[in-house]
């Protein structure tokens, strides 16, 4: 997948490309288990295509709470 495109989804599209990447990565490694597939790039790019949307997606919930903190308003009652 390319950077770019997993950048500009929003927080539920990114968590919908998650389940389907686990569910991608749950039957790649069954296939791989019955000897199916050859070679491991696939399974290598899927798990850093997850690492890196898990990624984003923290750098938007964490975007979110910076300028609040920012300000020292946050979690303070």
């Amino acid at each position: 997948m390319k950077k770019d495109n997993l950048r500009g989804l929003d927080p539920a599209e990114m968590q919908t490309k998650l389940a389907e990447m686990a569910e991608q990565g749950f039957r790649f490694r069954f296939q791989m288990s019955m000897g199916q597939t050859e070679g491991l790039r696939k399974l290598r790019e899927m798990r850093k295509d997850r690492a890196r949307l898990l990624t984003y997606l923290r750098e938007k919930e964490l975007g979110k709470v910076v300028p609040a903190q920012a300000t020292g308003k946050a979690g303070v009652k």
